[in-house]
């Protein structure tokens, strides 16, 4: 049950009245109130995730949204009414977020709204592909076999995402401890090494000067530099949320050298794998290429897409539209015209993502080993050069004193 507060009309003496209700949606809200002798005017929902830690707590995953397509599958597949198979769901859910969005969704189709108006009221948490993909079901009679396959490219899409983030572990591991090895050695050891040539009225090398002046503004100024790292990362933030900041990072990741490849092979997969589930639920063209292009998550590969759905528009082919884009990868056209002469450009895009996401595992892979002598170069570059500007002058000192 969830609290609404409602401002309401009593009927009786034409007051208007502010309170709080118990109910399970705010339909079930009205009603209540409408039973109680109410004309309700205004019934909000209470929002109890407004902290930190509920937002936390409450945060609908990925894994939540996958495990409820799936189980919702199941249940329509083996014969139970909508409505009960949505209550199963909803008693089965961990999460509460995600099972006061169920609830919600329950009340709507018992209002008689379809499934995929009652999903549509909370886009962030099901995406237009589900949508598009539920309501294609509901038109054919198959919603079972609909929310199976996007329950399906959801897990393809998490378990890339989830190969990617575990790529990038390990260098940002070793990028931390080069950092923090530098940072030690510059606050603890090297203003020693300036105290002893002092004591000797010695003139220090002109790199450990270097290092020693860098030192002590550090120490001196600390706070300052945290101050600056911490404003130019708040509009860091800012900025990559703005178009200009969101083009300017997917055109980055396109080529950035050592991960372009791993980059443009995953936007691929996705884009033919979003084709291939929609056009085999009866998507029509043109919205299976609106759609994929907003799925991609890239804007330069979504300029791409529209583009080419302008020219499918005027009667142009699928595949000829694609190949003039820069970063559409030579099998996705290439495949895709295969599919056209056969009549069968899903099961050709489906192929086509499975090449793409059996290469991007080789690509990981290789990134991955590639990647750590590297950084252990880097590692032993600047460790080794503070070491010498350490250890050099004191062999100096040494060999003067003999």
């Amino acid at each position: 049950m969830k609290k609404f507060t409602y401002e309401a009309r009593d009927q009786s003496t034409n007051k208007v009245v502010k309170s709080i209700v118990q109910a399970e949606s705010e339909h079930a809200a009205a009603k209540l109130l409408i039973e109680q002798g109410y004309t309700p005017l205004d019934i909000k929902a209470e929002d109890n995730t407004d902290n930190l830690i509920g937002r936390i707590t409450n945060r609908i995953t990925t894994k939540d949204r996958i495990i409820f397509l799936r189980q919702l599958s199941t249940l329509i597949g083996a014969g139970l009414p909508l409505a009960q198979s949505l209550r199963s769901v909803a008693d089965q859910t961990n999460n509460k977020r995600m099972q006061e969005v169920v609830q919600e969704v329950i009340a709507d189709v018992e209002g008689g709204k379809s499934l995929s108006k009652a999903l549509g009221k909370h886009p962030e948490v099901f995406d237009k592909i589900v949508l598009a993909l539920v309501e294609a079901g509901e038109a054919s009679g198959t919603l079972d076999e609909a929310l199976k396959r996007v329950a399906t490219q959801k897990e393809k899409d998490a378990a890339m995402m989830s190969k990617i983030r575990g790529a990038m572990v390990y260098p940002a591991i070793v990028l931390v401890v080069i950092v923090g090895v530098m940072l030690f050695m510059l606050l603890t050891v090297v203003p020693q090494v300036k105290n002893l040539y002092l004591d000797m009225n010695r003139q220090l090398p002109l790199l450990t000067q270097i290092m020693t002046s860098t030192a002590d503004f550090i120490l001196s100024f600390w706070w300052l530099i945290l101050l600056l790292l911490a404003i130019g990362g708040y509009f860091l933030a800012q900025f990559l949320r703005t178009d200009r900041g969101i083009r300017t990072m997917d055109n980055f990741k396109l080529n950035v050298p050592l991960f372009k490849g791993m980059f443009r092979k995953l936007y691929m997969a996705r884009f033919a794998r979003t084709g291939q589930t929609l056009l085999a639920t009866g998507v029509a063209m043109l919205d299976m290429l609106r759609i994929s292009a907003e799925s991609v998550n890239n804007v330069v590969i979504a300029d791409g897409i529209d583009r080419a759905a302008e020219k499918v528009k005027g009667g142009k082919a699928l595949s000829s539209s694609l190949r003039t884009e820069d970063y559409v990868l030579s099998m996705v056209p290439d495949m895709i015209k295969i599919g056209e002469q056969s009549g069968k450009i899903d099961e050709m895009m489906g192929k086509t993502a499975q090449v793409y996401e059996d290469e991007l595992d080789e690509e990981i892979r290789a990134i991955s080993t590639a990647i750590e002598p590297i950084l252990m170069v880097v590692l032993a570059i600047f460790a080794g050069g503070m070491v010498g500007a350490i250890l050099f002058p004191i062999y100096s000192l040494v060999g003067g004193i003999q």
